[in-house]
């Protein structure tokens, strides 16, 4: 429906707010599943702003910012443009924050697409995804007190996990990674494909941060971190469970970064090792963080990527309508998780994260237990994962 002169509009899901030069203030909404926003105030376009934030903590981190609309993991607040720029810099793993653009789809829900005739060699793979091993990961994973990045019990973790891929059959290294002066590490696991040489193969990598955080206790207080982010730790396991016999034509790589929660440091260490070659082979990135969360009645995942990142998200899109029953949610304002790194070095990379994943707000405490785990969803989600991995890398006879 056209706009009247001067009138502007942000789209949040499937609410749309409507601004105009006169009067900047937006219609006060709640959403299911996301708290009631605070009461209408006269704002100015310059003062609107964009957070996205992990669990609630640009909520909990400055709870005097007036919040405007509330939907989950994307919030409208009122700030001075000079105190934005000051807060953007200050939480990077934590929240984003942006000036609204005008005619902003800040996120989207998409319409389910017509269903699709599934592929065989697809669908097999799909199938292969299980709860039982799932679990069983995810239990060991949250029997360390703490997946600090530089404890003993990540180190432990991280020489357990990279034991499993190992005993998978995938070639592993680890990768040392400095965190505020200390090392962490990540964990690689490669899978060359079957194609051509290895100068003309492309690669996918599937990725998760394997530390947890309890950022009220400190680096010794008990961090499970079962969803946040066990879930995608013992997801990225399950994936590669499920391709270590498929013959493919492209490779595979999986990694487990160290260092997420204190400043994406895993992330960042890798991808600035990488040549411009080794960058030209990333054909896409598939991050997984905090997958395990039913947040409402709905199961759902966000798709979160940067324009450069539209085919991987139109593809994850297609594979979660074909073989899964999720509703997908698109957002091009990528914030706080490993695929930043990668998408600011211009290499296509989208989150895969459970939908409205901060109306759980025991992330980053001792209160992110097992028991508060979703299976279903988080099955569902490494459902997408693997269709859509399948689907790049292809198969050979």
């Amino acid at each position: 429906m056209p706009l009247a002169p001067g009138v502007s509009w942000a789209r949040f899901g499937s609410e749309t707010l409507l601004f105009s030069d006169d009067d900047a203030k937006p219609a006060a909404t709640a959403s299911r599943g996301a708290r009631i926003p605070y009461r209408e105030e006269e704002v100015t376009k310059e003062q609107l702003h964009v957070v996205v934030q992990h669990g609630r903590t640009f909520q909990d981190h400055n709870p005097d910012v007036p919040v405007l609309h509330d939907r989950g993991r994307f919030l409208l607040v009122k700030l001075d443009p000079q105190k934005a720029k000051r807060l953007a810099t200050k939480h990077e793993t934590c929240y984003g924050l942006m000036p609204l653009a005008e005619n902003q789809a800040v996120f989207e829900v998409r319409q389910q697409a017509a269903a699709r005739a599934p592929v065989a060699f697809v669908q097999e793979l799909v199938n292969k995804v299980n709860r039982t091993s799932l679990e069983k990961d995810l239990t060991k994973l949250v029997s360390f007190d703490s997946r600090h990045s530089t404890s003993t019990g990540f180190a432990e973790a991280a020489a357990w996990a990279r034991q499993q891929l190992k005993t998978m059959g995938f070639q592993t290294r680890q990768q040392t990674v400095n965190v505020n002066g200390v090392n962490s590490r990540n964990i690689i696991a490669d899978k060359p494909g079957q194609n051509s040489s290895p100068a003309t193969r492309k690669v996918v990598i599937v990725c998760a941060h394997l530390d947890s955080v309890n950022l009220s206790g400190g680096p010794s207080a008990k961090a499970p971190g079962a969803d946040d982010n066990g879930s995608g730790s013992a997801g990225l396991l399950e994936i590669a469970r499920a391709f270590r016999e498929h013959r493919a034509s492209d490779d595979l790589r999986f990694i487990l970064f160290g260092g997420e929660e204190q400043g994406l440091f895993g992330s960042k260490h890798y991808v600035g090792a990488l040549s411009a070659t080794e960058r030209r082979k990333i054909r896409a990135v598939v991050n997984m963080d905090m997958i395990g969360s039913l947040n409402s009645d709905t199961r759902s995942v966000l798709l979160e990527g940067s324009p450069l990142s539209q085919a991987v998200i139109d593809g994850l899109s297609e594979a979660g309508a074909t073989y899964t029953q999720l509703s997908i949610e698109t957002s091009l304002s990528p914030f706080a998780s490993d695929h930043v790194p990668f998408i600011n070095a211009q290499i296509p990379a989208v989150l895969t994260i459970e939908g409205a994943d901060n109306t759980n707000e025991n992330i980053h405490s001792a209160k992110d237990t097992i028991d508060k785990i979703d299976y279903e969803t988080a099955l569902d989600i490494l459902r997408m994962n693997v269709a859509f991995v399948a689907t790049e890398i292809g198969k050979v006879p």
